[in-house]
């Protein structure tokens, strides 16, 4: 491994925490800093750099060939299934069994026809 890069991450995972412990001490930047003895230009410095490094991170991410998260499944499209259900319905002693391509207008004509008698 070469390590150039392995010294960067390292340097980039130290700094990491480091603002971490910044943004969960409640205190602003000046006053983190003055109380660790970092100076702001320093640490405006590393957080630059930890957010480029997030930002190529995402972007390498977007284009990777594998766009389903880790743990995740792909889901294929696939055709919609078909219901072959029947709709039975009884109106003055009359059944009728209505399914999916049954027109809607007949369907109310007939309904009224048998709903009168």
């Amino acid at each position: 491994m070469d390590t150039k890069k392995v010294t960067a991450q390292y340097r980039l995972s130290k700094w990491a925490k480091v603002i971490q412990a910044r943004q969960h001490s409640g205190q602003n930047i000046k006053e983190f800093c003055q109380a660790t003895g970092i100076s702001k230009s320093q640490y405006f410095y590393w957080q630059r750099k930890l957010r480029n490094a997030a930002c190529t991170e995402l972007a390498i991410q977007e284009n990777s060939v594998d766009p389903v998260p880790s743990g995740w499944i792909q889901l294929a499209p696939g055709q919609a299934q078909q219901m072959n259900s029947t709709l039975d319905i009884e109106i003055s002693g009359f059944h009728i069994s209505v399914n999916s391509g049954t027109d809607p207008e007949l369907l109310k004509k007939v309904c009224r026809v048998l709903g009168s008698l």
